[in-house]
């Protein structure tokens, strides 16, 4: 069921933010797509961090693609130099929250459009941490932190407040099998 690249080229190589290609692709029938667009984005990780006192930890941020502040999960780039996605997720709970410790597991895997982006979103669950330190943002960044309880997690995503898809979906999987 694969598809055969016969070209590619690049579009943009702006790294890691906007990384793209057109390829041309003949499909398993035979037909020949000359423009098929695909933007390359480094792998990410998302926590959902929930304290000894059972509050989940979200952050608070404008979203400025799609125009709205929105509450999410801590999540961030896994940088070059992480030694592994569940290192990048300790360290952007601890940079953007200030919370760290606690039991971690590693909860899914996702892609936001496996059509189209070649990244993959790491999900851990981080049980019982605690607040050690100040927040240490990067200059581009202006968040808040929010404790929630499991209920208006749940009421959040029943009333679709929260917008990031794929920490609503990381977070059904959580709730699904953790009951």
């Amino acid at each position: 069921m694969e598809w055969k690249v016969l070209k590619s080229r690049y579009i943009s190589r702006d790294k890691p933010w906007f990384t793209a290609r057109v390829d041309t692709v003949k499909l398993p029938n035979g037909e020949v797509l000359e423009n098929y667009y695909v933007l390359e984005y480094p792998d990410w990780v998302t926590v959902i961090a929930i304290t000894e006192e059972d509050q989940f930890v979200f952050i608070e941020q404008y979203r400025h693609a799609y125009g709205v502040t929105a509450f999410e999960l801590s999540a961030g780039v896994i940088d070059e130099d992480d030694e592994s996605p569940l290192v990048a997720g300790q360290r952007e709970l601890l940079e953007e929250t200030g919370f760290g410790g606690g039991q971690w597991s590693h909860l899914t895997n996702l892609c936001a459009n496996p059509g189209t982006h070649t990244n993959t979103v790491h999900t851990y669950v981080a049980k019982g941490v605690q607040k050690i330190e100040e927040q240490s943002l990067d200059r581009t960044e202006d968040i808040n932190v929010r404790l929630f309880s499991r209920e208006e997690v749940l009421q959040m995503i029943k009333k679709d407040e929260l917008v990031q898809a794929l920490h609503v979906a990381a977070l059904l999987k959580y709730f699904h099998f953790s009951a």
